[in-house]
């Protein structure tokens, strides 16, 4: 920082009475200067760049306090900071506000705020929402990381029953941890299609045989597979619970509930069918069964458990609400005034096949969505006009909100890559590092330091030596600022 203009700056030996609002500084960061003048900067007292204007009073050590060198001929302040950080920061003491440039990440943004010592609070509302967006990815970064290395880890202290309840959880939950595990994952999805098959090749009649009453039931055969499929399902949803280390958590969890959801019937039925004939009817307890076998329909889900393209579909479409509502109430306004002008413009014809209004919501809906099975149509000019009308109003409506949907299942797809490819990009950096510095390309050193009880400290230690500009604060206690210029890949 150095003085500029007429106004003259005290000495380092000075009492500093002279401050005034006259004062102008002038600000070198990263090479790039920059004049303040004392009105606009005292607008913020609790900022760094106001506090320069009377730091010179402390002597050298107040003023290396807040700033990397000093030239006391050119009476000039360095900071070895990012310049383009540093323009959208001054804004505040002008505009009141602060807004990040496109291509600044949002992380070394804050910490430069920080640095600054400006609140927050001046930063604009759609820069916020760019700054949590990434504090979400890294600390979704930083849990895909702890969750490898407390599979990596092995606590000293734990008992034997609690290391095998991680070991048993981590084989069923974790395929890419094992080469058995990847062979337990293949297995249950080979159960699941298998029971989805025999589900279907159940129904077809003459795979189905015939009971004493006349009554038409699956093939024996058929009811072994699926008996042998619920039991593997019911074993691995019991060890999964009992395994589980937040067991009310999976519990409420939506894949377990479909689990669940997919034994069930089994059971359900099973019990009707011995014991139910004594408390009801033996058609009704036929009936309840029927009901109950349906819902085996649910096992199908769990695919989605060993498909990562179902979870970021079920994801997409989660997000995507808002898009969807749009869609059905569109639907609903076009299904509604199409039924009642159809309705009104078929009266005139006597074969009409339009009874009424709530009769010509189903023409309505087959037709904007251009299926048109046929079974209701108009006979009257204006009536097919109408019709003409509908179905084109049908294929713009449906339209125009999926192109939002498709964004937001890529959106979230290349997220996920980016996600996974950034927690191995960290585990990388912390290997190379290993051993005080020493680069490694041991794939085991993690593991085997953290098999001598060193898990906590290693962790730590090789967070705070990695240097890449994807460093992870949230899985260390320590306060991080950078003291080069450095930006983000």
């Amino acid at each position: 920082i150095e003085m500029a203009g007429d106004s003259s700056f005290p000495d380092v030996d000075n009492d500093g009475s002279e401050k005034n609002e006259e004062t102008v500084i002038v600000v070198n960061v990263g090479g790039v200067k920059q004049m303040f003048y004392g009105d606009n900067l005292n607008q913020y007292p609790e900022t760094r760049l106001a506090e320069l204007l009377n730091c010179l009073s402390g002597g050298y050590d107040s003023i290396f306090s807040l700033c990397d060198d000093y030239d006391p001929g050119k009476r000039e302040f360095y900071f070895d900071r990012d310049p383009d950080a540093f323009k959208c920061i001054v804004d505040v003491y002008y505009f009141g506000e602060i807004h990040m440039k496109k291509g600044i990440c949002p992380i070394c943004f804050k910490n430069e705020m920080e640095f600054w010592k400006v609140d927050l609070k001046f930063l604009d509302d759609c820069c916020k929402t760019h700054l949590s967006e990434k504090k979400e990815e890294l600390e979704e970064i930083a849990r895909r990381v702890q969750l490898i290395l407390d599979d990596l880890g092995v606590d000293a202290s734990e008992s034997r029953g609690k290391r095998c309840q991680k070991y048993i959880w981590k084989f069923l939950e974790k395929p890419e941890s094992s080469y058995p595990a990847r062979v337990i994952a293949v297995l249950s999805f080979l159960f699941i299609l298998i029971s989805s098959i025999v589900m279907c090749v159940g129904t077809i009649p003459d795979l189905q045989i015939v009971d004493a009453e006349g009554n038409r039931m699956e093939h024996p055969t058929l009811d072994n597979i699926e008996t042998a499929c619920i039991v593997w399902f019911t074993m691995e949803y019991v060890l999964r619970l009992i395994s589980s280390p937040n067991k009310l958590h999976f519990v409420l969890s939506f894949m377990n509930i479909v689990d669940v959801l997919a034994i069930l019937p089994f059971y359900v039925s099973l019990t009707l069918t011995h014991l139910g004939a004594k408390l009801m009817e033996l058609s009704n307890v036929q009936q309840a069964v029927q009901a109950l076998r349906i819902m085996r329909i649910a096992r199908i889900f769990k695919l989605a458990r060993h498909s990562s393209g179902l979870q970021t579909l079920t994801y997409a479409l989660k997000r995507s609400f808002k898009e969807l509502g749009l869609l059905l109430m569109y639907l609903a306004v076009g299904i509604f005034v199409f039924s009642a002008l159809g309705y009104t413009m078929e009266q005139s014809h006597p074969e009409t096949l339009f009874k009424s209004i709530p009769q010509s919501f189903w023409w309505a809906i087959i037709t904007m969505t251009t299926v048109g099975y046929g079974d209701i149509y108009p006979k009257t000019t204006l009536g097919k006009l109408n019709a003409a009308i509908s179905f084109l109003c049908g294929v713009i409506a449906i339209a125009l909100p999926i192109h939002p949907i498709i964004n937001n299942f890529v959106r979230y797809y290349n997220k996920q890559r980016v996600l996974e490819t950034a927690a191995k990009h960290e585990l990388e950096l912390m290997e190379l590092n290993s051993a005080d510095g020493k680069a490694t390309n041991s794939k085991n050193e993690l593991e085997d330091l953290a098999r001598e009880g060193k898990e906590a400290p290693f962790y730590n230690s090789r967070l705070k030596v990695s240097h890449s500009d994807t460093f992870i604060h949230l899985l260390s206690e320590d306060k991080h600022y950078r003291t080069r210029l450095q930006s983000c890949k």
